[in-house]
């Protein structure tokens, strides 16, 4: 019986993980060991601290006393948000990877336990809800179970995660006893919703990711249908007001909840980001299974939208905090810039799923944009405190320091730490990719991971690398048969080393450095160039000790933005390999927002080991400016520059992404 459960469970793990049904396979995160020493410290303090931390404020906090309560059938709503079921699940699920990595008797028990006291709160025709079934009145619920589901009542929110989670637990640890809940859940479903009974797009989705993950669990393709449906539910509903009426707000037409049009007729990125992001993730898994080209289509769409007018150059999406999401075309404003991680994790999400389908590697930088920016700064070097907003800089205006320059230890919505403890064990599953016997290298980070290319063969890669501060990576490569194997191996080209910095035309740099003879097999030079998919491929039989070595010139480099963006006319940032640096307070005399960049600033770069767990800086001279009430003063100082997710793990000040290149109109030349 152990045998069949683990054939099942490697079976489970590469339709499920690997995404198979994609015509590009991303290789599963438990199939690739981290040895680097960037990202393996902190998938270790996500799993030692951040996990443990989450529990505990899910503790304190009663979102695990809810689940109590509803197991009485008794008792008030702990906390302000009817979502919150939520994060015991997104926890759930990051504890099922890390049990993946690294196996801790302790936590495998918890999380038993926990699901114990879940059972116990789902009623007996598989409906699990705790603020309904405790008995509480929420404005946000209605009086009838999924009555306002359209809106605000999260329910099939809820049960996307806890789908999420329940699969991913079961991956980890072979036992049924969460995915049997979720199955009894995904039963009741379905009694309720399909064609001829309830019709409704959910008010936030991911239960259309999760139904697809069920659906691979299981086999009952019925999950799968009933993922379409709702996909298919959208822009059915009447609102108030069109969209483009100016007066409108996003709540009053639709497109708050992305409900404003059929999905395969939206073309642009609006609403809550989050919301869209799980939407399109969605519609990437259905349209993989189904080969729904009308779906890729949208979402083709959507994303040269979302890319090439509404994303941060930090990967942050949603420039919006009132309703957390995209604003209008090219406008990113810096201090308010909102992109919340859990958008960024999104952004994620949907990219890996754009490769999977395409094989492009635009997807990928965007990832590694995303991933390195965008949402590692949502935690603390600590692992205990969060950013929920990531703006682009913080400034002092009238003595007062504009925004939360802040990191919390929890929030009363904390779903972005949530979030952060089930993506960060997941990072491994971004690295590796194939399609028959082609090998894609995604993400440069120290790993090694064994996979089959075709039906007799299989192949090794191990990785060596010291990314983001150094560009020179290894990889040894191995193969089952002694002859040798032959396959394509795909060295993504990052798109900062050859001046496509952006996978679209919204950001540039305008002083383009050439490269060549940048890879070598077993020593030897090897002339290749990016093909049309953004990789360099080396096609050729391989054998057990081939060494590969390619050398990514790691520029500092000036990106300016597209002539649209008001907000950033005049304005200069600074990028190294894929990182993007800011000024802090802690660095340059308290204060950044008086800093100057000329045209011929020259940066240095330096490794400083005790510097915020270790990172490179960047220095160079630049203009400073104070003004008195006579006149404008400046001087000339030394800016050191920090990695951007570094930010904010000193104290509180001033921290600044974009620089000014002029004063008063005046461009400073150096």
């Amino acid at each position: 019986m152990r045998k069949i459960l683990t054939i099942v469970l490697i079976l489970f793990s590469g339709v499920l993980f690997g995404q198979s049904y994609y015509p590009y396979q991303g290789i599963t995160f438990n199939k690739v060991h981290l040895n680097d020493n960037f990202w393996l410290p902190k998938i270790e303090i996500n799993r030692t601290e951040t996990i443990p931390w989450s529990f505990h404020q899910s503790k304190i906090t009663g979102r695990i006393k809810n689940f109590e309560q509803a197991a009485a059938r008794s008792g008030k709503l702990c906390g302000v948000y009817v979502f919150d079921d939520s994060d015991v699940y997104k926890i759930i699920e990051g504890a099922s990877y890390s049990l993946q990595i690294k196996y801790d008797k302790k936590l495998d028990d918890y999380v038993d336990s926990l699901i114990t006291v879940i059972g116990a709160a789902q009623e007996p025709d598989g409906y699990l809800f705790t603020t309904r079934t405790m008995g509480d009145t929420h404005e946000w619920i209605g009086s009838q179970r999924y009555e306002k589901e359209h809106e605000l009542s999260h329910e099939l929110y809820n049960m996307g995660h806890f789908y999420e989670s329940a699969t991913a637990h079961f991956l980890a640890t072979g036992k049924r006893n969460m995915l049997d809940l979720a199955i009894k859940n995904a039963n009741h479903l379905l009694t309720v919703f399909g064609p001829g009974k309830k019709s409704v797009a959910p008010g936030h989705q991911v239960i259309e990711i999760g139904l697809v993950k069920m659906y691979l669990a299981t086999g009952d393709k019925r999950y799968l249908d009933l993922s379409q449906f709702f996909i298919e539910c959208r822009g059915k509903r009447i609102y108030a007001k069109m969209p483009g009426d100016k007066e409108a707000t996003v709540w009053e037409t639709g497109e708050y909840w992305q409900d404003h049009k059929p999905a395969i007729e939206q073309t642009e990125a609006i609403g809550h980001a989050v919301r869209a992001t799980y939407l399109y993730s969605g519609m990437a898994d259905v349209a993989a299974l189904t080969q729904n080209q009308a779906y890729i289509n949208a979402i083709n769409k959507i994303w040269e939208n979302a890319a090439g007018k509404k994303t941060y150059i930090t990967g942050g999406i949603g420039s919006s905090g009132g309703w957390e999401g995209f604003g209008p075309d090219y406008q990113l404003p810096n201090e308010s810039a909102y992109c919340e991680t859990c958008a960024g994790i999104g952004n994620v999400y949907w990219n890996h799923r754009m490769f999977m389908l395409t094989g492009e590697s635009k997807y990928m930088d965007m990832v590694e944009r995303t991933l390195y920016n965008g949402i590692l700064g949502g935690i603390g070097l600590d692992g205990k405190t969060f950013y929920y907003a990531n703006p682009m800089e913080y400034t002092t205006i009238n003595g007062k320091l504009s925004g939360e320059n802040k990191r919390s230890p929890w929030f009363k919505c904390s779903c972005c730490p949530s979030n952060i403890c089930r993506f960060m064990p997941s990072i491994p599953g971004y690295i590796y990719a194939k399609k028959g016997a082609q090998v894609f290298v995604n993400l440069y980070i120290g790993s090694e991971s064994s996979f089959s290319v075709d039906a007799k063969n299989s192949v090794t890669i191990k990785q060596t690398s010291n990314m983001p501060w150094e560009g020179n990576v290894k990889f040894e490569v191995g193969a089952n048969n002694k002859k040798g194997t032959t396959f394509s191996l795909n060295l993504r080209v990052p798109g900062w080393i050859d001046g496509r910095i952006f996978p679209t035309n919204l950001y540039e740099v305008r002083e383009i450095s050439e490269y060549g003879g940048i890879v070598k097999v077993n020593g030897i030079e090897v002339d290749v160039r990016r093909n049309n998919q953004g990789y360099f491929e080396i096609n050729r039989l391989w054998k057990n000790g081939d060494i590969v070595e390619l050398n990514l010139p790691m520029y500092t480099q000036k990106v300016y933005s597209h002539e649209k963006i008001e907000t950033n006319k005049n304005l200069v940032s600074i990028q190294r390999g894929p990182l993007m640096y800011c000024a802090e307070f802690a660095d340059n005399d308290g204060k950044t927002s008086n800093i100057v960049f000329g045209a011929a600033n020259n940066f240095t770069h330096n490794f400083e080991p005790n510097l915020l767990n270790g990172v490179t800086t960047l220095s160079t001279t630049a203009k400073a400016f104070n003004f008195t009430e006579q006149e404008i003063n400046t001087s000339t100082k030394t800016v050191k520059l920090i990695p951007y997710y570094a930010r904010s793990n000193r104290g509180i000040g001033e921290m600044k992404l974009w620089f000014s290149t002029k004063i008063m109109g005046v461009r400073i030349e150096n």
